[in-house]
């Protein structure tokens, strides 16, 4: 049995539904499947970005701006079922709601509206994420979930189910983060046992590099859990960093597959353990399965003089970033002096953070940078092939490229190098020509 997902740009024109269709009906196995709600066409923005507006709108004027997806979801059910009205009382209940709903719930409709056409499509039955995937004061509730899907879901043979969206106890419809039917497409392959969690999307898989930065990157054939996590933590953005999570404890494998190429292999995300002990294998035995990285770091570096003698200096250099709700990245650090790396954040507020660092621990000087690029140099090879770090340092060093981080986990899976934001691409041309990824 499989759990599939399509995504947004795979649910949004009549023709690519009917794709969606086609690829459902090669494969018996595919029983249960999570939609997004409907992406970006040449006339028309993402569904989920109309109901933000929607919901952005005063409470009178909800149900006008709310006609646009009607209308796109018409478009969808007048070419795909020849009935532009069937999901007719669908709109009038969500209409009634509108004035008073809170945007969880107007911005989960896409999906819920999408799941309920393409069940009609496929003759699939509905079953709604709200009933199914559970949260407790805001967060995701996952053994609850467990339990509630496996109950939810054993009448059905066959189903579609809405991303993105769970409930509370309390009735209230609750969302994930941007990308989130990803998440719920792996609580659906745990839940049904599914011996695979297939992912449909635009692209053929993971790549080696950012094409857009490095044309001539290649498809990964294999991927293991701990490396999507590092890569997908560095911007490569295929699938939803936190979708691993409920599929890892299961051992079930992720497959990104593209709705609109069914040549492409496509990439196989499995368990670390698997890919180590070879039950899984790659055509290619490079040490360095991918590079990735993002722009837009802060960085703040602190110097004090016998600073490794002061008891309790780093736990309250860090208490600063945790009064404020700034999540800490990296923390390379020496005897006199440490560098706090984090996500760029709102420049009011790392001033704020500077002068709370000051004020805790009196430092002999501190500074911040706002420049900082990351880069993952990824992969379980490095572990039996010694240098990479060195070969990584030398060959931006011959291109004029200066580094101003280097941190390498104890796991020996990544290497992670910072620059400036002007050298990024550079960099990663650089080092994408030196281990030929």
């Amino acid at each position: 049995m499989k759990a599939v997902k399509f995504g947004g740009t795979s649910m949004s024109t009549v023709n690519s539904i009917e794709r969606v269709k086609r690829i459902i009906e090669s494969d018996s196995e595919r029983r249960f499947i999570v939609v997004s709600a409907p992406g970006k066409t040449e006339s028309g923005g993402k569904v989920t970005d109309m109901l933000i507006k929607v919901a952005a709108a005063l409470p009178e004027r909800r149900a006008a701006e709310f006609a646009n997806v009607v209308a796109r979801f018409e478009e969808l059910c007048a070419g795909l079922l020849g009935d532009k009205d069937f999901l007719c009382s669908e709109f009038d209940a969500i209409r009634k709601k509108l004035a008073s709903a809170d945007e969880d719930y107007i911005v989960s409709r896409g999906e819920y509206l999408s799941a309920k056409l393409l069940a009609a499509v496929i003759g699939y039955d509905f079953a709604d994420a709200f009933d199914l995937i559970k949260f407790r004061d805001g967060i995701y509730d996952d053994e609850y979930t467990e339990h509630v899907c496996k109950l939810g879901l054993s009448g059905h043979k066959c189903a579609v189910i809405p991303g993105f969206y769970g409930g509370d106890a309390n009735g209230k419809t609750v969302t994930f983060t941007r990308g989130g039917s990803d998440i719920s497409g792996a609580i659906i392959a745990r839940a049904v046992g599914a011996s695979v969690y297939e992912n449909f999307t635009d692209v053929d898989g993971f790549l080696t590099c950012d094409p857009r930065i490095v044309p001539h990157a290649t498809i990964i054939d294999a991927l293991s859990y701990k490396e999507l996590r590092e890569l997908a933590y560095m911007g490569a953005n295929v699938l939803h960093p936190e979708s691993i999570f409920p599929v890892r404890k299961a051992n079930i494998p992720i497959h990104i597959l593209n709705t609109f190429n069914s040549d492409a292999v496509g990439t196989k995300i499995v368990p670390t353990e698997q890919l180590l002990n070879g039950t899984y294998t790659r055509k290619n035995s490079r040490p360095i399965t991918a590079i990735a990285g993002k722009k837009g770091f802060f960085s703040l570096y602190i110097d004090k003089s016998m600073m490794n003698t002061e008891i309790g200096f780093v736990r309250r250099v860090l208490s600063c970033f945790e009064r404020l709700e700034i999540p800490i990245e990296h923390i390379p650090s020496g005897i006199d002096s440490m560098t706090v790396i984090f996500s760029a954040v709102d420049r009011g507020l790392a001033n704020t953070l500077v002068k709370l660092v000051q004020a805790e621990v009196k430092p002999d000087h501190i500074s911040l940078s706002t420049d900082l690029a990351l880069i993952a140099i990824v992969g379980h090879g490095m572990v039996s092939r010694p240098g990479t770090a060195a070969r990584a340092i030398n060959r931006l060093s011959t291109a004029d490229i200066n580094i101003r981080m280097i941190d390498q986990g104890a796991s020996e899976i990544n290497i992670i190098l910072g620059v400036s934001d002007e050298d990024f691409e550079r960099a990663l041309i650089a080092l994408n020509g030196e281990f030929e990824v």
